[in-house]
């Protein structure tokens, strides 16, 4: 009032410092990311710890679920060029092959010259360098993750908050996956955990970035869930599958099968309805419909 007597025009109301949006994708990112880290973490590392080896199982099914009916339907339904997104297995599926490589040439002191004689514990030194690419991969799913859930609450935050629940939800069953991969590998619980929970931080960067450079970037999520789901089935098919083999008997093969088959169901159950829920914030067409959107949200 002082300054409109005097003459002068009132200043204008200040910017916040975080905008709400932005704070709002940032807690969805945490909750859905840290959150079913903490719920996996509470399924995994109490009762399935104590049966790691037959979990290994559950694992198979619940990472080629997640990569053959999740993300790869996600990036292909994105419109981008179905050869580049081949193109982008591929050479996902090569470079886990070379990062396990290095590791075996790093560790390779451990199987010189022993035979068929294996140490107490050779399989769990094994099946570790896979504790490596999980983690990679699973990092670039939350990253992408991330980016859809800032895409769902520019668009609209009532998307948003579906789905960012939709995400987590998914993430649980997936994450349990991770986490008796981790612990077949030779990880302590702690570590596991620890590795996990430095994994899912990277939804929160993935929602920052998707916050203000989605349109540069909308472009690029097929092909970073293309990687995650090259981890996902390089994992599977060469290192736990493998596993499994070693033991033909009829009973054990029976409760492979059945192990398998429930950790599909939980992926095909948790994320129906999930790729319609990622059309609605305009991602799954044209990889580029998300302007409008921005434009209004800021």
């Amino acid at each position: 009032m002082r300054a409109e007597r005097r003459g002068r025009p009132a200043p204008p109301p200040r910017e916040p410092i975080i905008h709400s949006t932005l704070l709002y994708i940032l807690l969805a990112a945490t909750i859905s990311g840290v959150g079913s880290i903490f719920g996996a973490a509470l399924l995994s590392l109490t009762v399935a710890s104590r049966v790691v080896e037959r979990m290994v199982s559950f694992s198979v099914g619940v990472l080629l679920a997640t990569a053959l009916l999740h993300s790869l339907p996600e990036a292909f339904e994105s419109g981008a060029d179905p050869r580049a997104l081949f193109g982008t297995l591929l050479a996902g599926l090569l470079g886990f092959f070379l990062l396990e490589k290095l590791s075996l040439l790093r560790h390779s002191h451990h199987h010189e010259g022993d035979g068929h004689h294996h140490h107490h514990g050779h399989d769990r030194e094994e099946a570790g360098r896979s504790g490596l690419t999980i983690l990679v991969g699973d990092t670039f799913h939350n990253f992408a993750d991330g980016i859809v859930i800032a895409a769902a609450f520019l668009a609209d935050p009532h998307i948003g908050v579906v789905t960012a629940l939709a995400i987590a939800a998914h993430e649980i069953p997936q994450e349990v996956g991770d986490f008796i991969v981790l612990l077949n590998a030779g990880f302590s619980k702690a570590r596991a955990f620890a590795f996990n929970l430095l994994s899912s931080l990277a939804a929160i960067a993935g929602g920052v970035v998707g916050y203000f450079l989605l349109d540069q970037l909308s472009g690029w999520i097929p092909y970073v869930l293309v990687i995650a789901a090259s981890s996902f089935i390089y994992i599977a098919v060469s290192d736990l599958m493998p596993q499994m083999q070693r033991k033909p008997r009829w009973r054990e093969s029976a409760i492979q099968v059945v192990l398998v088959a429930a950790g599909i169901s939980a992926i095909v159950f948790i994320t129906n309805g999930v790729h319609e829920r990622h059309s609605q914030v305009g991602h799954g067409h044209d990889g580029h419909s998300h302007a409008a959107p921005v434009a209004s949200s800021r």
